[in-house]
């Protein structure tokens, strides 16, 4: 599945930053991250079978992220939900108008970040109001906004030293790689076998088939700069690639 957690204004000369994991099956064709040769303001991986990205970022500081909410069985949407971000990093309008007018009903469930730079907003189709978020740490994985799922505490508990330590990104990184898997009596109970709750349980993913395929930290300083740093990896994750990308105003 996925995490993210998010630090927002929270850090004196960082208003927003970023560190994700995206979890997929290693099938699902994917580019690596990079600007977007037919939307070159957009600076983020991409899902090469629907077109859009679970997380991305232009460079006026727009930026985007989505997950998918854990309901085995569920009937897909009608669109794909990287269209959520993709629609939001190509416009124009603001993160709470933006949210206020998304089809609830066009996709499968989903939880949604996205910030205009001014305001940082949370959207979600599984009983939680869109919602401007006042100055924290926020975590989402498969479930609603800071489900107390024990990754997700975990990750963002240990995420305000991290957030301390900017700009070095190591301690960020750092909590993206921990794989442990969490003791039975701790698993959540969302539906999968058991095999999958423990495996999913982990903040980094490995397995043969599906894992963490992109772990990434995005920083926006208060005078606008982006650093970008994302590390790829294949199956039992293996590294693929590391790219490192900054714009500066």
């Amino acid at each position: 599945m996925c995490l993210i957690v998010v630090g927002w204004r929270v850090h004196p000369d960082y208003p927003l930053v970023v560190a994700a994991n995206r979890d997929e099956f290693y099938r699902r064709p994917t580019a690596f991250a990079g600007f977007w040769a037919d939307a070159p303001d957009i600076l983020g991986g991409r899902d090469l079978e629907a077109g859009g990205t679970w997380l991305g970022i232009t460079r006026a500081g727009r930026f985007a992220a989505v997950t998918n909410v854990r309901e085995p069985g569920a009937a897909p949407g009608r669109h794909s939900r990287g269209q959520l971000t993709r629609a939001f990093l190509t416009g124009t309008r603001s993160a709470a108008d933006y949210v206020a007018r998304i089809d609830m009903a066009g996709y499968a469930g989903f939880n949604l970040l996205v910030s205009d730079g001014d305001s940082l907003c949370y959207a979600s189709n599984r009983g939680a109001a869109p919602a401007e978020l006042v100055p924290g740490i926020y975590g989402l994985s498969n479930h609603l906004l800071d489900s107390p799922w024990p990754k997700l505490v975990s990750a963002r508990q240990r995420a305000t030293g991290a957030i301390a330590a900017l700009p070095a990104h190591a301690a960020l990184f750092s909590i993206l790689a921990d794989d442990e898997i969490v003791g039975d009596d701790e698993l959540p109970a969302t539906g999968v076998p058991l095999e999958w709750e423990r495996l999913l349980s982990a903040i980094f993913v490995r397995s043969a088939d599906y894992g963490t395929r992109a772990s990434t930290v995005v920083t926006v300083s208060s005078t606008g700069d982006i650093d970008f740093e994302e590390r790829s990896f294949g199956p039992a994750g293996v590294p693929l690639q590391s790219s490192v990308m900054s714009t500066a105003v």
